[in-house]
Order: C-alpha cells, then sequence, then structure tokens
C-alpha cells in the first residue's frame, strides 16, 4: 500500500486512479497522518445472454415503404 501527501494525489490524481484499476490501494495522507484510502470499485458486468429475444419482434414486409401522405406533412410543418 502507497501513502501519498494531498498534494501529490491531487497533481497526479489520473496515475493514481490508473494505479488502483490495476489492484493497489493508495493512502491519502494530510500532515503525515491518513485521512484516505482509494481502492477500487469492484462491479462485474451483468452476464448478457445472446439471442434471448429471438422471435419477439418481425420486421414487417412494408418496412422500407414510402409513408403514406397524412404522415409526411406532418414532419414538413
Amino acid at each position: 500500500m502507497t501513502t501519498v501527501n494531498i498534494h501529490e494525489a491531487k497533481t497526479h490524481l489520473s496515475r493514481l486512479l490508473a494505479r488502483v484499476v490495476e489492484g493497489e490501494e493508495i493512502v491519502i495522507a494530510k500532515s503525515g497522518r491518513p485521512v484516505a484510502r482509494l481502492v477500487a470499485v469492484e462491479c462485474r458486468p451483468q452476464q448478457r445472454i445472446l439471442g434471448q429475444d429471438k422471435g419477439l419482434f418481425e420486421v414487417p414486409d412494408d418496412f422500407d415503404d414510402p409513408l403514406p401522405e397524412d404522415v409526411l406533412t406532418s414532419f414538413e410543418r
């Protein structure tokens, strides 16, 4: 575990966060006394199941047909 002072933490926050992501814990100290600890947040992405919605929607045959005239005019206002 590495200890850094507040000034160093403010100056090099991006670098410290990169180290934390790699698994290191960083302690931030004020006047030599620890006041905070930087640790990585552990959140696992939810497992996605490919094809779970298969068959719930079907693209209609007229999907690419031109819009009706009344719908087209509502876009042109």
